[in-house]
């Protein structure tokens, strides 16, 4: 089907599209919403250029495709609950999401997508890379297709703990006095709801082990995993500017934030979906003996 109200231009053959024709400072009508919808849905990745946000805006447009969650482990920006700042400033040299990974996957119910605006970038360094985890599980072999289909992840929010995971970066604004730590069981491989199509669904970030196995056992496979879904021909790649937003489906893209730019300021702001609760197997206990 054309699009009407909007022009989709593909990034990359794996994912991701740019598209324009939609200001994004002013509401939408539900025909524009249903376009761009169809375009994330398809692309997997979609990128807006030169839009004028205010916090409100950027809320108000994350609504539109579902209800914008708190972030469990950061602190939100001043009198907006729903944003998070992802900063890095000139003087550190940690960032944020520098790690191929899936979004808050230690939840029992991961985020479906997040919107990400650009306030102030680099002039050059802090791309973001996609990658696309449909065509990651579709290139596996049938065996291991079979092999898949039987196993949950265990992920857990250890990345997250002691605050030294961040080398010291202290822009982003951590709830440490309270940390806890979060688990949640999901499939290697699950079915995107509204798509159909069957995704790899494995956190370099947090899934720390198979279900029933010991993570020992579990880091062979899990690594090979990991390098298998970031394959070059599975991504594509972003360079942000100011007004840049990025929207993308955290239920079958993993993305990774380059970290190119030391002695450089970026800052951006993310609003996230809340997402629904995947069929896992099994709620497998750690064995014991076993850490998390």
């Amino acid at each position: 089907m054309a699009f009407r109200h909007i022009e989709v231009k593909p990034l990359a053959s794996a994912c991701g599209a740019e598209l324009s024709g939609a200001d994004l400072a002013r509401p939408l009508d539900d025909d524009t919403v249903a376009e761009i919808r169809r375009a994330f849905l398809d692309h997997l990745v979609i990128v807006f250029r030169g839009q004028a946000l205010t916090p409100e805006r950027h809320v108000a447009l994350a609504r539109r495709f579902g209800t914008p969650e708190r972030h469990p482990m950061v602190r939100a920006v001043e009198d907006h609950p729903e944003i998070i700042a992802v900063t890095k400033l000139e003087h550190e040299t940690a960032n944020f999401g520098g790690i191929w990974h899936y979004d808050l996957t230690f939840q029992e119910k991961p985020t479906i997508g997040s919107l990400l605006y650009a306030l102030e970038v680099p002039p050059h360094g802090g791309d973001t890379l996609f990658a696309n985890q449909y065509l990651a599980y579709e290139t596996l072999s049938d065996g291991f297709k079979a092999v898949l289909e039987g196993l949950d992840t265990v992920h857990t929010n250890r990345a997250w703990a002691p605050r030294e995971a961040y080398g010291g970066q202290r822009s982003i604004r951590l709830y440490q006095d309270d940390w806890r730590a979060l688990e949640a069981v999901h499939p290697a491989v699950t079915t995107h709801h509204e798509t159909g199509r069957k995704t790899l669904f494995v956190n370099p970030n947090s899934s720390m082990r198979f279900a029933g196995w010991t993570e020992e056992e579990s880091h062979p496979l899990l690594d090979h995993l990991a390098r298998h879904a970031t394959r070059p021909e599975f991504t594509c790649r972003v360079r942000w500017h100011p007004g840049t937003l990025v929207f993308w489906d955290n239920r079958c893209a993993m993305h990774y934030a380059i970290n190119d730019y030391h002695g450089r300021r970026r800052i951006l702001h993310r609003v996230s979906i809340g997402g629904e609760r995947l069929p896992s197997r099994t709620v497998s206990p750690v064995p014991k003996g076993v850490a998390a």
